[in-house]
């Protein structure tokens, strides 16, 4: 991922976060915020998957978390919401809460190199219990079905094919 994408990722991470708020404690929000991170950081690649695609967004900022709160009910005024990208956030949902896609989306963006996705990939049991909300596909489908068929092709995926097999 290139460094201008930090505060999109930082900002997309923060917003999921709000929207599906981690279980009780410093280390479920942790736990929480990891998972969250690397999920936006692997759409973030896949979306800005150049250097100059990077220094545009760095230019002209994530867009706004307007319609995502809009679809969740969430939100506030707070002036990092700017950075917030609907489609990384998007696609970001669509990650957590089908470990196939997951899988497929960190194989594109990261080949063999998985380990910094490894609470994506692999969530344990007290990841499971700290993210439910947050990888629960029911309450994340308004957000991930905003812009899961972009995800689809550029996965290079057919929405009418049956889910990627793990």
């Amino acid at each position: 991922m290139h460094p201008q994408l930090s505060p999109l990722v930082a900002a997309t991470a923060q917003w999921l976060l709000r929207a599906y708020p981690p279980g009780n404690g410093a280390v479920d929000r942790a736990l929480a915020e990891a998972q969250a991170r690397q999920a936006v950081r692997a759409a973030a690649a896949l979306r800005y998957p150049t250097a100059l695609d990077a220094a545009l967004v760095d230019v002209t900022g994530g867009g706004g978390a307007d319609r995502l709160d809009w679809v969740t009910g969430a939100g506030d005024d707070a002036p990092w919401r700017s950075w917030v990208d609907e489609v990384v956030a998007s696609w970001a949902a669509c990650l957590l809460g089908d470990p196939a896609l997951a899988q497929a989306a960190v194989a594109a963006v990261a080949g063999r190199a998985t380990a910094e996705y490894g609470r994506l990939l692999a969530p344990g049991e007290a990841d499971r219990h700290a993210a439910a909300l947050l990888r629960h596909p029911d309450l994340l489908a308004p957000v991930a079905d905003l812009h899961r068929a972009d995800l689809l092709t550029a996965l290079a995926l057919d929405p009418r094919d049956p889910p990627v097999a793990v």
